[in-house]
């Protein structure tokens, strides 16, 4: 008996001991916007004061344009996705890309309402906000979803859609990234909370991409850094358990505007089948499917897929 109790001691002896070293190298609480900001805002960020935000967004190139393009990103994500796309458009269009609400350096909702009504009201007093009467709207996954809402409900605001990976119909993952699997876990909160293993945030945006090569050390740390943002994981875990999947998808065949569907055929968290839905019910959409790329394809190859955009905008 005292060697088995020996045996049973030195077992959570180790234990203890690993949980500790986990804990210690993967201790993340949240980190102050003003931390954030000189490494993720360069000029020329600017934030905005709306809705009891302070909104950080990139207003760029022609002043003139009289629809300019809104670019609106996925889950986690941030403006800098864009980032490749902005530098071609800018060149012949005003462009505008933010962080929404819940993530990047905007931070959360103050009310902690993350319903898709929630987002399509503060992306008009946005639009208003920047005198901006019509827009050609473009999201990628979540933010697809907010800009064929957006449409629906302001049809007299959207000039053109552009739906890259968007969310919309049920969901039918093939391969969901750890870290949207435990968001969604309301028992793990305190400890998601306060730890945030890098490799987690790896493994995540490998997930993601058609090449997972490609997932570079700076990629990862600029998801993990603005993952840090104070008050982002609650407000991730937040919308997670107010945002029904599927919601209104039977009136998409409602939307009456030139759409273009840019698709990753190796998306996995929302397969190209739903590439196929969209297309089947928007009459007179367009829909381009890159077999080599996953859920991000304007990130994950900025040039080829810009390409389709420019020759949608010029029709």
């Amino acid at each position: 008996m005292k060697r088995l109790a020996h045996v049973l001691l030195g077992l959570l002896l180790v234990f203890g001991l690993t949980l500790a070293g986990f804990v210690a190298l993967n201790w993340a609480p949240d980190r102050p916007l003003d931390e954030l900001k000189a490494r993720w805002a360069p000029p020329p960020s600017q934030f905005v004061e709306l809705d009891g935000l302070s909104v950080h967004l990139r207003d760029q190139g022609r002043r003139d344009d009289p629809e300019p393009i809104v670019l609106l990103h996925g889950t986690s994500a941030s403006l800098h996705t864009w980032e490749g796309w902005v530098t071609e458009l800018a060149k012949q269009r005003r462009v505008i890309s933010l962080d929404l609400p819940g993530f990047g350096l905007t931070g959360p909702f103050p009310d902690g309402d993350y319903r898709l009504e929630r987002y399509t009201g503060f992306l008009l007093t946005l639009l208003d906000r920047l005198q901006v009467p019509r827009a050609v709207l473009v999201g990628n996954s979540f933010g697809g979803q907010l800009a064929w809402r957006f449409a629906l409900a302001h049809p007299e605001r959207s000039a053109r859609l552009v739906l890259v990976d968007a969310a919309g119909y049920p969901r039918n993952a093939e391969s969901v990234p750890i870290g949207f699997r435990l968001a969604g876990v309301p028992a793990l909160a305190p400890v998601m909370s306060r730890l945030l293993p890098r490799a987690m945030i790896e493994s995540s945006l490998r997930n993601v991409y058609g090449d997972p090569d490609k997932v570079d050390d700076e990629l990862v740390e600029r998801y993990y850094q603005l993952t840090l943002r104070e008050g982002n994981r609650q407000a991730l875990r937040q919308r997670f358990a107010q945002a029904p999947s599927g919601e209104l998808h039977e009136r998409i065949g409602e939307l009456q505007l030139p759409t273009l569907i840019i698709w990753g055929g190796r998306d996995r968290l929302i397969p190209p089948d739903n590439a196929e839905h969209f297309a089947a019910d928007i009459a007179g959409s367009q829909l381009v499917l890159f077999d080599d790329l996953g859920h991000v394809p304007q990130e994950e190859d900025p040039q080829r897929t810009v390409a389709v955009l420019l020759a949608f905008l010029a029709r």
